[in-house]
């Protein structure tokens, strides 16, 4: 369901940022618009799905869990009340702080560009806050395993923005229709927030905001509020050097970043953060005996790892090998060009090399979670961010330069260098829990089993491509990637892989067969 409800999202999110590429392409009003919209991605992150997830489902869950529904009502409550003040206070700086945030993120930028930034930033502030407010609602509903809604609520955000480009577009130029959007994108929040908070009323019994941290659950919810907001915190600081480096490369840079991140966001949302996100309650609800506890949480650990595994490694396979032919499908349209394709499936090819360590990774943080540990996540979080921001501004400035190549060139060292730091702290991560709770992880001999079946596919999808000839990015899309998904799940299956053997029996086809 959490799986079901991030597609629905992400696909509109591409709609969306197709219709952003129709309109901006690699302009300077798009580089704007990229830089800025870093805000309620960050406010979210840092305050709002990851950090409420680590620290207030595990302690309401298990108050749910021991009957004492009373009590969770009223720390979500208390959490409720404490989130929208701090989240008031920093919208309201946000706003009056506008110039030096543009600033901190985007230093590269000057003149009119640098002007439109700070004003989109500007409108874009209190719609962050109302992502974070929504992410309390998603807390709850989690919690009480209402996914779906959760996670399909930023379609309506999505909509939104869509409807803002399509509606004032065409009328528009390129820096008026950047703020426009900006307004847009604080519409949809609101409606975001809007459309989950009945249901988590509803599952909760009612709900009296306090302000208020004298039950000991809220201030243990506090308490491990801290060190995952720090963590979230240097992780997104590892996000905005990207763009504080891409902002000192040429036109377009920033844009094109942006354009190949959504995309490779796409299966860590989808694989990653929904298997985290179900597993989470599951593993904090655990009761018994430590080792009890400790073989629920290895188990529900390598079947979520093999699942994440089976779907992410041809993801990684098509970012490098059909990279150029996701890009011009998804975004190829009016002002962003094949050669912008080409340029977003290099920077994608990037994204590749860290995508399966930053979708496990994601699964054993909410395993430290589940322990009420939040401080070892932090621990290695900032190992890896001190490691991004060192290879990235190497890979980014400094090699391009020495292997004489363009300049724009950086914005794939940036993708390259997360990617080596992500494999630096899943590799932490894995080894710190296995001596914790006993060995977990994905066999070597699955993993290459998997890699072969991708590289078999991506062969077959190449072929199929050059039979197809040049025609419309779609039809490319449709002639490579329909083959490369079959001839993968068919070897898979030939392989014994268990998750195959599922997808193919809830295929129309074979469920018709099945039936007596």
């Amino acid at each position: 369901m959490v799986a079901a409800g991030i597609l629905l999202s992400r696909i509109l999110g591409l709609v969306r940022t197709r219709a952003f590429a129709h309109f901006f392409g690699t302009s300077d009003a798009g580089d704007a618009f990229m830089a800025a919209f870093k805000i309620p991605n960050f406010l979210q992150n840092l305050f709002g799905e990851g950090v409420l997830s680590a620290s207030f489902i595990p302690g309401y869950a298990r108050l749910r869990a021991m009957g004492r529904e009373d009590e969770a009502r009223h720390v979500a409550g208390a959490v409720f009340g404490l989130l929208g003040v701090v989240v008031s206070a920093i919208v309201a700086v946000g706003v009056l702080l506008a110039g030096p945030i543009t600033d901190l993120i985007a230093p590269g930028f000057s003149g009119a560009k640098r002007d439109l930034t700070v004003l989109v930033v500007r409108v874009l502030f209190p719609g962050a806050g109302l992502l974070v407010m929504s992410a309390w609602c998603l807390g709850v509903l989690n919690s009480h395993r209402r996914f779906f809604l959760s996670y399909t609520a930023p379609v309506i955000w999505n909509v939104a923005m869509i409807a803002t480009l399509i509606g004032f577009g065409p009328r528009r130029g390129a820096d008026e229709l950047a703020v426009v959007l900006a307004w847009g994108s604080v519409a949809g929040s609101l409606l975001q927030f809007v459309v989950q908070l009945p249901t988590a009323l509803q599952v909760l019994g009612g709900l009296r905001p306090a302000v208020s941290i004298t039950h000991a659950e809220v201030r243990s919810v506090l308490a491990n509020f801290v060190p995952v907001f720090i963590g979230r915190g240097v992780v997104q600081v590892s996000a905005f050097v990207d763009t504080i480096l891409a902002s000192f490369l040429p036109t377009g840079a920033v844009t094109a970043l942006g354009y190949a991140q959504i995309i490779s966001y796409l299966p860590v949302s989808l694989f990653g953060m929904s298997v985290a996100a179900a597993e989470l309650p599951e593993m904090s609800s655990a009761t018994g005996e430590t080792e009890q506890v400790h073989a629920v949480m290895r188990t529900r650990l390598d079947r979520g790892l093999g699942r994440i595994a089976f779907f992410v490694v041809p993801s990684a396979a098509a970012f490098l090998a059909l990279g150029g032919v996701l890009a011009g499908a998804l975004y190829q349209s009016g002002q962003f060009t094949r050669q912008d394709s080409r340029y977003v499936w290099v920077i994608l090819a990037g994204s590749a090399v860290g995508l399966l360590a930053a979708t496990m990774g994601r699964l054993y943080s909410s395993a430290y979670y589940a322990l009420r540990d939040t401080r070892t996540p932090l621990r290695f979080a900032l190992v890896r961010v001190t490691l991004t921001v060192a290879l990235g501004y190497l890979f980014c400035l400094p090699l391009p330069r020495l292997l004489g190549l363009e300049l724009r060139w950086g914005a794939v060292g940036l993708t390259t260098s997360a990617g080596i730091a992500g494999w630096i702290e899943f590799a932490l991560l894995r080894r710190q829990l296995n001596l914790r709770i006993g060995v977990t992880g994905v066999a070597l001999g699955r993993v290459l089993r998997l890699w072969v079946a991708a590289g078999v596919a991506a062969a077959v999808a190449w072929g199929a491509l050059v039979l197809a000839g040049d025609r419309h990015p779609i039809i490319l899309a449709l002639v490579s990637l329909l083959p490369y998904g079959a001839v993968y799940l068919a070897l898979t299956n030939l392989f014994g892989m268990e998750e195959a053997a599922a997808l193919i029996r809830r295929l129309p086809g074979a469920r018709a067969r099945s039936r007596p």
